[in-house]
């Protein structure tokens, strides 16, 4: 498989003598792959319903998945046939692997009641999915001598069996405890993923970073859609599909040198005219548009690609509440 390939060049040289290395799941040779788990699923939402099913793919026993509402139970039997739902204790009792796939503002407490039920088990590997989390969360759970791990797949899940392909080559923000990293990526690997390191310091800025970019570009298409269903545009979507796909490459591949369109060029009477339209046509997205074309400019200005004789108007019609600034 070339899942096993990648698995044996990450492991390579992360080996490790240290007493902890023996509670670790032992690498099978010669692909150096995890051995396989039983594995236990707790949340049959969007993306651990996904994740069950990938392990379950790469050759992992899911033995049990916990879901509650319709959507969840309808997902659990869509991707993961046959597992039995369970209560989460009985979920995660047994199972070598943990999958805790919940909602970031509901980890804290799930794992401090699981820990404080005595339901994790030494030497289990507990794996999270939270972007905003790394594995400081897992701090309740301390006595337990589980194996913390926060991985984190970079994409938009819609929960269904298309997010399984769409994981090959997906980057996974990896977190965890330096001897578990060689595991913790084969895992990410096996699912079919690219592991990324991100240290625990440093995992919320991780996470503000691909909610600004994934989340708010969905606000900003959607909006964008909406201008043009104004405008009389019949197909918004069809119009918008490759000039949003290049202007994501650009970014991506050039920076700020892809910046274009009035705001970067400093044509202030055109931006004037923007917000002028936004407040009559689309008031709810004007505070967007100024937000956005504010940090713009200001980008273009530190960048050298706007000159100050331009940038000053420019900023003052942003800066006031009601873009009303003079131009």
């Amino acid at each position: 498989m070339q899942s096993e390939g990648r698995i044996a060049r990450h492991c390579a040289g992360r080996r490790t003598s240290s007493p902890l290395a023996g509670s670790l799941p032992q690498m099978s040779t010669p692909a150096e792959r995890p051995a396989r788990f039983d594995v236990g699923v707790v949340g049959a939402g969007r993306v651990g319903a996904v994740l069950g099913a990938a392990l379950r793919r790469a050759g992992h026993r899911v033995t049990g998945v916990s879901a509650v509402s319709e959507a969840s139970l309808r997902r659990a039997e869509a991707l993961l046939p046959g597992v039995p739902v369970l209560p989460v204790p009985q979920v995660v009792a047994g199972a070598h692997l943990v999958v805790l796939a919940v909602p970031d503002d509901a980890l804290p407490e799930l794992v401090a009641g699981l820990a404080a039920t005595r339901t994790f088990t030494p030497g289990q590997l507990v794996l999270h999915t939270c972007g905003a989390h790394g594995i400081g969360v897992f701090e309740p759970a301390a006595e337990s001598q589980l194996i913390p791990v926060a991985v984190h797949p970079a994409m938009a899940f819609t929960g269904t069996a298309m997010d399984v392909e769409r994981l090959q080559d997906c980057c996974f923000g990896v977190t965890t405890v330096d001897l578990a990293r060689p595991l913790a990526e084969a895992l990410v690997i096996e699912m079919g993923g690219e592991p990324v390191w991100v240290a625990e310091e440093d995992r919320l800025a991780y996470d503000v970073a691909l909610t600004h970019a994934s989340h708010h570009l969905v606000t900003l298409g959607a909006q964008a859609m909406e201008l043009l269903t104004v405008a009389g545009v019949e197909e918004p979507a069809r119009l918008l599909e490759p000039l949003l796909s290049a202007a994501l490459s650009n970014a991506l591949h050039l920076g700020e040198l892809a910046g274009t369109g009035p705001v970067a060029r400093g044509d202030a009477d055109t931006v004037a005219r923007h917000v002028d339209l936004l407040r009559t046509r689309a008031p709810h997205v004007r505070p967007t548009y100024l937000a956005l074309a504010r940090a713009t400019a200001q980008r273009a200005l530190l960048s050298g690609r706007l000159k100050p004789s331009a940038a000053d108007p420019l900023l003052r019609l942003l800066s006031e509440p009601d873009g009303d600034g003079p131009a």
